[in-house]
């Protein structure tokens, strides 16, 4: 055997390896720290035999560390848990824009990322969650709460609990109201808000939901799955607050409530990326939006999916009418709306 063809079999065997691989290997970088997805992880690998390596950390870790990493990153697949998250990663490059019919099939056109100039999409919103208001029953109606623009009428004032205005779910829902509203109209009603705290804003949606039932506050602002998990708990403590309070899915005689999204994308550099867009699509089927919604209390984003969450239809009978601008469009009113909280105090 000479050396050319030597060098000839040793290609083989390399293409060979890459390819096998290709086919058993998929890295994830997760901003999804839900034990129950667990099951998902392992469903997919029984099901393709492909191997699952993660690693977990916040939104924001993971995109530092995916530019810290450059063309050097093992990850094949990135999932974040917020939309304005997703837009500035796709923004700063981060992502590699797919083309895949399942997925553009499954997956609304306003829960995922604008075409891509080579026609792929950057990223897919995988599952969504409502921000919604809950009040004391004793205090207040649902009529009196019907719409977030109410949230800073006077009647409110000294009763409103929130987060802090700098959180992904709360700069979500402001960048949608700047597309509802206007920036002009958007920041007057942020200022309301500011003037109708009962305190500084503190702690995480279900601190704002145990506020109002403790009587702290009168209203206060959560998303969906903080709300359903206490409402599925075991704990009597729990369940006593849940009693104490009502829920609204604000908007629904208007622009319809707002949500946010978990979603996924492939990374930039995957060296996996068959394998990557099978795990997307993964998502996107029935049986994973199941467990989406039954498992970590998420509203499923794939169409015509049908879910047994009993706390999801005991707030709503199982359906609602949600916003339908471009989630994208919400990341790209960030900075916007952040230059908004700064001039209104709303920390």
């Amino acid at each position: 055997m000479n050396f050319l063809q030597s060098a000839l079999i040793m290609t083989c065997l390399s293409a060979s390896a890459a390819a096998m691989a290709q086919d058993k290997t998929l890295n994830i970088y997760s901003a999804r720290h839900y034990p129950t997805d667990e099951v998902m992880y392992s469903d997919f690998t029984k099901a393709t035999g492909i191997k699952i390596n993660r690693v977990d950390a916040d939104d924001a870790g993971i995109l530092a560390r995916l530019k810290a990493e450059g063309a050097a990153s093992p990850a094949d697949v990135i999932l974040l848990v917020d939309a304005a998250r997703l837009w500035r990663a796709e923004v700063d490059g981060l992502f590699l824009p797919i083309k895949s019919a399942k997925l553009e099939a499954a997956i609304p056109a306003n829960l995922r990322a604008k075409p891509a100039d080579n026609g792929g999409t950057a990223w897919f919103g995988l599952s969504t969650r409502a921000r919604v208001i809950v009040y004391d029953k004793l205090k207040f109606s649902k009529t009196d709460v019907d719409s977030y623009e109410k949230l800073a009428d006077a009647k409110f004032k000294g009763s409103l609990c929130i987060r802090s205005g700098s959180h992904p779910y709360n700069l979500s829902l402001f960048g949608a109201m700047t597309e509802h509203l206007g920036p002009q109209k958007t920041e007057v009603w942020l200022k309301g808000l500011v003037d109708n705290m009962a305190r500084s804003p503190k702690g995480g949606d279900t601190d704002q939901i145990k506020g109002v039932a403790s009587g702290e506050c009168g209203v206060a602002v959560t998303n969906t799955y903080y709300l359903a998990r206490m409402m599925r708990s075991s704990n009597p403590a729990d369940k006593a607050v849940t009693e104490k309070i009502g829920v609204v899915f604000p908007n629904q005689n208007s622009w319809g409530t707002h949500v946010n999204v978990a979603g996924g994308a492939v990374a930039r550099y995957a060296k996996n990326t068959d394998n990557a867009v099978k795990f997307l699509e993964y998502l996107a089927s029935p049986s994973a939006q199941n467990h989406f919604a039954n498992g970590n209390n998420e509203w499923p984003a794939a169409k015509g999916v049908s879910f047994d969450n009993p706390a999801l239809k005991a707030m709503t009978g199982g359906s609602f009418k949600s916003e339908l601008i471009p989630i994208s469009a919400v990341g790209m009113n960030q900075v916007k709306v952040q230059q908004m909280l700064d001039r209104v105090g709303f920390k």
